[in-house]
């Protein structure tokens, strides 16, 4: 224990005799030596993905390259949960704690897997969870006399004792607050407050006190009058205008206490219409004073997006060493595979950041941005256009099929204007890089995974082609609906959006209702949506407008015809993976990579693929690698553990060759970020095995890898 420890826990001598306080004490002072985890018998993992500054770091080093291949099965346990199984498990004081895909609470022994207790929101709450939820935040007083465990279920935030799985009912009414937005992410501490972003909603971060619920502080993403950025939208926009909640997660600087937000699209995500400019503060990194919310700093990474590219990961701090100098920053990725460094106090680039000009667009009433920023360095982590020499090589057939296909919908870079014509989206829409996010080492290394996936992308028009009107409802499902469940209602299993057809017969009105106001799975809820137009909404969805004549079978009430000189307004076709005739991805491999950025100088230090087919393999095609989702862990032994691959496999990669050292097969897709600790001088590495991605098979199960006990 340092001096500066030792001064900081001076208490008069009255009160040290209290033996209550004296024990309090004693925790405090061994949980702050267990927290450098690198010489203690015992390491925890309390923070979502490793640390508040989302590192995925670890100073473990009993698992290195010498043993690891010694890793074995360490324990398992089924959550009971079918899919959406991502969590980033969150280990303290030898206890495990894991929300499942149902929105329940387990904890488990850490070191033996055998459950301690479950916490069951619909038992206790009448509260029924559903969709993913990655992750947990643990919070503990100074003195560790006070602890809690925050999680989020139908747009509520809830407080648990970690010890008991009771709801802490002190809290907020009964147990809990509302948020009034989904939350899938888990929020970040800074001392006493929580602080929040969330899906649907109305755009906003927010901080919470953790001992009464009460909100501390907010800072509106929308901005209103007065307010910086307010120019750079329609007047008056954040009455209406939706999305922007900051659903992947925050980072903390605790010591100069900066908390870092990474921001989504404004909605609906294709069509900007009804939203000019450039959108503050949408598709941005944005520093904020975590003790009051006030604005320090933000860079846009994309401009009045029109593609869906929030930024999809928490962003990474890290120190490097730039110019002879050593320097606090601040990494974030984005889906089109391009890595922004920021210093982290000044918002200055660590290389320069060039607006480059992007295609227009065609769409009648829309203003797209005419120019989007792309940094010097580090060189994109992935390809940047998709070319005639990147149609697919695993069959002569296949080569010809995604050739023909290309010339015929061609791309145009990262950056396309929607338009009606079809076109092939590469970067893809679910990145580059995704949620599972990046590791950082003390040396400044970056280590990210990167999607290749290829998909089509077209917009429609919201009215018929003969100028006669859609029936009410229709045109707002197309805009908020369709590109989901698609036009025709029928849904995309495959990407876990279930058909709308007959769906009367499985949920009552009432059910459905909710779920448009708090979302769930992939959906986000949409609580800032005028009951009239969601109303419209559910009618076109139930068939619940009045019968037309027999002449037009869908439902609904026509009114007079639109002059087809007036200004359409347009809808997101659906996202669609783009696929050979096999299921595979319809572009020359790599399909997925690992990667190592050296932010030191922003050179690539090595790049490998990740993942497998082995029916591919079998036919002498080398590894391709596959679509991931899931981030990395990388330890001071030298290693990086990662699943997130469609073949179903856990994996370790020497962190400076980038080479595989150990893989295990897991019962299914290893979709979550990793966690790693130790007990009693044994080092664990934990995964959530959900699967579910990638149209493979869902589960939940947990699966601790350790090496042999001696």
């Amino acid at each position: 224990m340092t001096m500066t420890m030792l001064n900081t826990l001076f208490i008069p001598f009255p009160i040290l005799m209290n033996l209550r306080f004296k024990i309090a004490l004693f925790t405090f002072i061994l949980c702050s030596v267990n927290a450098s985890g690198a010489d203690s018998k015992n390491a925890d993992w309390r923070d979502y993905l490793g640390g508040k500054d989302r590192s995925l770091y670890s100073p473990l080093k009993q698992i290195n390259r010498d043993n690891v291949s010694q890793l074995e099965i360490a324990w398992s346990y089924e959550t009971g949960g079918v899919g959406g199984y991502q969590a980033n498990n969150l280990i303290v004081d030898g206890v495990l704690y894991t929300p499942t895909a149902t929105r329940k609470i387990i904890a488990l022994n850490a070191a033996t897997g055998k459950e301690l207790w479950q916490w069951d929101p619909e038992k206790e709450h009448s509260i029924k969870g559903r969709g993913r939820q990655r992750g947990l935040v643990y919070w503990q007083s100074d003195i560790g006399q006070e602890r809690r465990l925050f999680t989020g279920v139908g747009g509520m935030l809830f407080a648990v004792n970690p010890e008991t799985g009771k709801t802490i009912k002190e809290f907020g009414v009964k147990g809990s607050i509302k948020l009034n937005s989904g939350l899938n992410t888990p929020g970040v501490i800074y001392k006493d407050l929580l602080i929040l972003g969330g899906v649907g909603g109305v755009g906003s971060v927010r901080a919470f006190d953790v001992r009464t619920g009460e909100r501390r502080w907010i800072f509106n993403l929308i901005p209103r009058p007065g307010d910086f950025g307010y120019e750079t939208w329609p007047e008056e926009a954040y009455k209406t205008a939706t999305g922007l909640m900051p659903w992947s997660g925050q980072s903390l600087d605790e010591k100069r206490g900066i908390v870092y937000i990474a921001t989504k699209t404004a909605e609906p995500d294709f069509y900007g219409g009804e939203r000019h400019g450039m959108n503050l503060f949408a598709n941005c990194i944005l520093a904020l004073d975590a003790a009051t919310g006030k604005r320090l700093w933000h860079f846009q990474i994309v401009h009045h997006d029109l593609l869906d590219k929030d930024l999809p990961c928490p962003p990474v701090l890290l120190t490097v060493n730039h110019d002879g100098k050593k320097i606090d920053a601040v990494a974030q990725g984005t889906k089109h595979g391009r890595l922004f460094v920021f210093n982290r106090v000044t918002g200055e680039p660590l290389w320069p950041i060039e607006e480059k000009p992007v295609p227009s667009s065609k769409l009648r009433g829309e203003k797209a941005w005419p120019t989007q920023p792309l940094q010097q360095r580090p060189a994109p982590l992935m390809r940047q256009r998709y070319t005639e020499a990147d149609a697919s090589n695993i069959s002569p057939e296949t080569h010809q099929m995604t050739l023909d296909r290309i010339r015929a919908s061609p791309n145009f870079g990262p950056f396309p204007a929607p338009s009606l014509a079809e076109t092939v989206m590469f970067p893809g829409f679910d990145g580059g890089m995704e949620w599972g996010g990046g590791a950082a080492d003390p040396e400044g290394i970056y280590y990210v995974n990167i999607n290749e996936m290829p998909w089509l992308m077209s917009m429609i028009e919201t009215r018929r082609a003969d100028g006669t009107p859609l029936v009410p409802g229709e045109k707002d499902y197309m805009v908020f609906c369709a590109p989901c469940h698609g036009l025709d209602r029928k849904g995309n299993l495959a990407a876990e959006f279930p058909s709308l057809i007959d769906v009367a017969k499985r949920k009552t009105r009432a059910e459905i209702e909710l779920i448009t106001r708090q979302g769930g799975g992939r959906m986000p809820g949409y609580v800032t949506m005028p009951e009239a137009k969601r109303n419209a909404i559910l009618n076109y969805v139930l068939n619940e407008n009045k019968p037309l004549s027999a002449s037009r079978k869908e439902p609904g009430t026509p009114s007079k015809k639109v002059s087809k000189d007036e200004a359409p307004s347009y809808a997101f076709g659906g996202f669609r993976r783009w696929l050979d005739k096999d299921g595979y991805p319809a572009i020359k491999p790599p399909w997925g990579t690992l990667n190592a950025v050296d932010l030191n100088t922003g050179e690539i230090k090595w790049k490998v693929t990740l993942g497998e087919y082995p029916e591919l393999t079998a036919r002498g095609i080398p590894p391709t690698g596959t679509e991931n989702y899931g981030g990395p862990v990388v330890t001071a032994g030298g290693l990086i553990f990662i699943g997130a691959t469609a073949d179903e496999t856990f994996r370790v990669f020497d962190k400076k060759t980038g080479k595989i050292l150990w893989k295990a097969k897991l019962p299914f897709g290893g979709n979550a970020t990793p966690s790693t600790y130790m007990i009693n001088g044994r080092q664990y590495v934990v995964i959530s095995a959900g699967g579910g991605k990638s149209g493979r098979p869902k589960g939940g199960s947990l699966v601790a890898f350790a090496l042999p006990m001696q």
